[in-house]
């Protein structure tokens, strides 16, 4: 029979009564149970309080009528139920035991109350920075993503890959700045680009219009530095807002850096859209600066290129393979522990042929995957 969960965050576990009850003997045993010491009975509430820290209201319940059943069994047998002293120590352990239980009943109530907000804020998250498929039009797709704060998986960086009318669009950014204003910016951001990716022709337009989307919810501090990109027929256009440049695998791996760049989003950028050609197989990394400038304890920058270089030596490594490597590089490079938030895209142009980096060489067919735990 599976169990039923009693709140509290655990469960009903009525045998563990037994072990609090035991220590409560202990505590007020010499009065309870040697002919010659004074009584003590009050010792005995110890048992619904432990019950009360531990166990849930029913568990908690059961645990203060075994200690007062135990106090009246002994005074009773003593022939002291009717002297000042054990009537006054038996009321007391009544109103303790009835005070655990509603303790214990009204931790289970916040114990409920936190498991639906963070479901519900599981949910939020997840609508926010949606899974992204293995493979979008003709461009393949491996994703991770590290959240500096424990337990969250939404922060200040932010991306999604769709398909629109005018080929496969990209969008990776970084907001400055962290907390609930950074995740309220990314969730403004992401829902602006959603909406302009399958509407605006071209690339430079969609970066003005979500600019401007993006005012109203901007402080007079904020900015949001991002890269667009849209795959096309063997070439990929791109507009970079003051962010990290994409890396194209080989040998050696190659940053793209934009023809012109701009300011990011939120401080009045003039996009100037630059072109880079692709052939089939073509890798590139899109990343945030939480890993290009990652630093060891002596405050050098991780070498991304080198980093690059080494977890793709083989031209056959599988995508997911390459990106753990490249976050265990990372997190071998700073001691263990990364600072800002990472999101890593790694996308091959497979056209309708399929590639290295196929849908049936990535073994996760739709995947936001977090980061592995450094070892």
């Amino acid at each position: 029979m599976a169990e039923q969960d009693m709140g509290r965050g655990g469960r009903s576990r009525p045998a563990e009564v037994i072990p609090l009850l035991g220590s409560g003997v202990l505590a007020a045993g010499p009065g309870l149970l040697v002919p010659g010491w004074p009584p003590m009975i009050a010792p005995l509430l110890i048992v619904p309080l432990l019950a009360a820290l531990r166990l849930d209201a029913r568990c908690t319940a059961v645990a203060a009528v075994l200690a007062m059943v135990l106090a009246l069994t002994v005074t009773v047998a003593r022939d002291l139920i009717l002297t000042p002293r054990a009537a006054v120590e038996c009321l007391a352990l009544l109103v303790g035991g009835a005070l655990t239980v509603r303790l214990a009943m009204r931790d289970a109530v916040r114990a409920t109350a936190l498991s639906h907000a963070t479901e519900i804020a599981r949910v939020a998250e997840a609508a926010i920075l949606r899974p992204v498929d293995a493979r979008v039009g003709g461009i393949a797709v491996c994703t991770r993503h590290h959240c500096r704060v424990p337990g969250t998986t939404v922060g200040g960086d932010l991306y999604d890959v769709v398909h629109t009318p005018y080929g496969t669009r990209l969008f990776i950014g970084d907001v400055r700045g962290h907390g609930l204003d950074a995740v309220r910016i990314t969730a403004s951001a992401l829902s602006g680009f959603r909406d302009l990716a399958y509407v605006t022709p071209e690339l430079p337009d969609l970066v003005r219009e979500l600019d401007a989307r993006l005012a109203p919810d901007l402080g007079a501090e904020d900015f949001v530095t991002a890269v667009f990109a849209e795959f096309g027929s063997s070439e990929v256009k791109s507009v970079n807002c003051g962010h990290p440049p994409p890396l194209r695998l080989g040998s050696p791996p190659k940053l793209l850096e934009p023809h012109a760049a701009c300011r990011p989003l939120g401080l009045g950028p003039e996009p100037e859209q630059s072109k880079y050609w692709l052939q089939p197989g073509d890798r590139l990394l899109f990343y945030t600066d939480g890993l290009s400038e990652a630093r060891d304890r002596q405050g050098v920058e991780f070498p991304l290129e080198e980093a690059a270089a080494d977890a793709s030596s083989s031209s056959t490594v599988r995508p997911d393979d390459f990106l753990d490597t490249l976050y265990e590089a990372v997190t071998t490079h700073t001691g263990g522990l990364l600072r800002d938030d990472v999101a890593l895209i790694l996308c091959e142009d497979v056209g309708s042929a399929g590639g290295r980096f196929s849908p049936g060489a990535a073994p996760y067919p739709s995947q936001r995957r977090p980061m592995l735990p450094h070892r």
